[in-house]
């Protein structure tokens, strides 16, 4: 049962990243395409997978319904919304919301900038732990000794030259902050776009969320991306405030 359950979730996974054919996917899952068959009958009926007149399977409806209510639950997303859209409109850039959990960093909303230039990133993507400014508040939060265990598990994946490729400078940048909390990621991704990250505080001061300001450098160079540091602040003070933590000012 738990090989028939892993085979059905690799099987959307792979629809996550695209539309498959049978073939396609009893390849990636080396098993026989009658197997293949089976499991995707079985998430037919559940309306997680649907096949088109061409015989390529795609993601289903019932699983955009489950993924709506599991946003539904995260009581943050809820209660940043309405703040983050101010944000949104007063800089024109776009605002995302991310979550730690389970040795991840997972974008759990998204605003978008008005401008045509537009980010990659979406709802349920995964953000790079060691480059993304958001990962960096929420990496910068966890005790010590979680943070070094989790540091030390990085791919240190060197996206662009400014990305930080060891495990002592990512510590090291940890550091500062939670010293001056709020984050930046200079280029360290994407090397057109910067980002300033800041914490999401809970009545007991834990962060639960980290929200942030994304800007290609066609749009604002690095500099005046800093310059919205304050609105950003101020914006998570206020969703932070509305999560019962007590006024920091």
């Amino acid at each position: 049962m738990s090989q028939t359950v892993t085979r059905a979730l690799r099987i959307l996974a792979q629809l996550g990243e695209g539309e498959r054919s049978l073939d396609q996917l009893a390849e990636v899952l080396g098993v026989h395409k009658t197997t293949v068959l089976r499991l995707l009958q079985s998430l037919e009926e559940e309306r997680f997978v649907y096949r088109d007149a061409a015989y390529r399977y795609h993601l289903g409806a019932g699983l955009f319904a489950l993924s709506g209510l599991a946003l539904e639950q995260r009581g943050i997303r809820r209660i940043a919304a309405p703040h983050l859209a101010e944000l949104n409109a007063a800089t024109g850039q776009t605002v995302h919301l991310a979550a730690y959990e389970g040795g991840e960093v997972v974008y759990i909303d998204k605003f978008d900038s008005r401008h045509p230039v537009r980010m990659y990133s979406r709802i349920g993507l995964r953000a790079a732990l060691h480059s993304a400014a958001v990962s960096k508040v929420l990496l910068a939060d966890l005790p010590l000794p979680e943070r070094r265990r989790v540091v030390a598990g990085i791919d240190f994946t060197p996206h662009t030259p400014r990305t930080l490729t060891t495990p002592e400078a990512l510590l090291t940048e940890l550091e500062q902050v939670a010293a001056q909390g709020w984050a930046q990621d200079h280029a360290e991704h994407e090397a057109f776009i910067n980002c300033v990250a800041a914490p999401i505080r809970d009545a007991t001061g834990r962060v639960v969320a980290a929200a942030s300001l994304s800007v290609p450098d066609v749009v604002l160079p690095y500099e005046q991306v800093l310059d919205l540091l304050p609105q950003l602040l101020a914006t998570t003070r206020a969703v932070s405030a509305d999560c019962g933590r007590p006024d920091q000012t």
